[in-house]
């Protein structure tokens, strides 16, 4: 299991440097600069804010010290926010992205794995076109169309819910996380559906039921375990898209997480933050791909023994 590990952990460093080298020459080649503005300054300020911000180095110069200081552990200075870093910018914004992130995988591992379950216990019924139905349109309804939906219906209309903000009230947090849960809930579903049709035409499932035990026990202690092995190996990337998919649903809903930052660096050119907001989001996206390929080897022992091999 180490040996696998480690051996991930080298094969990330190749792609995380890839993805810092394409961002890295693709912001610098759009129009435009982090300090050009209708206001004009004059070329003494314009070149005493390139100087500050290493901008009038060559651009492989930059590359390389912007590497340098990344390895350190600095994401260096924030061009729109005078005095305030790449760091604190992220860790201001994360921890509310993150707590969305969870309440979405939460309401989509809930409503999609019981979703496909339901379906697989009934195949080519309407217990299963229902469900599966209803899985596809999640699936085809973007967020940025779901979430003014749910805003008309819950927030104008009825009047049930808050459509903006983001507070101490779980109101709050109810229509941003079904906005932003709902298409992996149905992701989850059509996966937990395919696992449990594929588990219960097994040969132990068949002994089970032979020697007596309730269908329930058989579904709950034996199926369930290898019917969901599909899913516990998605949650590990469901989670990292969800906090860098997460930015749609924070414009619409005014929550102030990571992703207000990220769209105010792409409008302000701000090279740094959005570097620093790609390079961290990236390398979430990794480590909880190891993550759950960790706790799918944890639960189905084939897979530990052969990492053992």
């Amino acid at each position: 299991m180490w040996r696998f590990i480690g051996l991930r952990s080298l094969q990330a460093i190749p792609v995380i440097l890839a993805v810092i080298t394409v961002t890295f020459f693709l912001v610098r080649a759009a129009p435009g600069g982090p300090f050009s503005s209708e206001k004009a300054v004059s070329p003494q300020v314009q070149a005493a804010l390139e100087a500050q911000y290493r901008l009038d180095q060559p651009p492989l110069q930059q590359y390389v010290s912007y590497l340098t200081d990344l390895v350190q552990g600095n994401m260096g200075p924030s061009f729109y926010y005078p005095g305030r870093s790449v760091d604190e910018l992220i860790l201001q914004g994360l921890p509310i992205t993150a707590e969305l992130g969870l309440y979405a995988l939460l309401i989509a591992v809930i409503i999609g794995s019981f979703a496909g379950v339901i379906a697989a216990l009934k195949p080519n019924t309407m217990q299963d076109y229902v469900p599966m139905s209803l899985a596809m349109v999640g699936i085809c309804m973007p967020s940025f169309l779901l979430g003014p939906v749910l805003v008309l219906v819950f927030g104008i209309m009825l009047d049930w819910l808050p459509v903006s903000g983001w507070g101490d009230s779980y109101g709050d947090k109810i229509l941003p996380s079904i906005t932003l849960g709902a298409m992996y809930a149905a992701y989850i579903a059509r996966l937990s559906r395919s696992g449990m049709l594929e588990v219960m035409s097994q040969d132990y499932l068949r002994t089970a039921r032979a020697k007596g035990l309730p269908e329930s026990v058989v579904i709950l202690k034996h199926a369930l375990r290898g019917g969901l092995l599909p899913v516990i190996s998605y949650l590990g990337p469901a989670f990292a898209a969800l906090l860098s998919g997460s930015f749609v649903v924070e414009t619409i809903f005014q929550i102030p997480g990571l992703g207000r930052f990220y769209v105010q660096a792409a409008f302000n050119r701000d090279y740094t933050m959005i570097l620093g907001t790609t390079v961290f989001l990236s390398t979430l996206i990794v480590v909880f791909n190891l993550l759950s390929d960790i706790a799918a080897a944890w639960v189905n022992p084939r897979l530990r023994y052969q990492f053992k091999k």
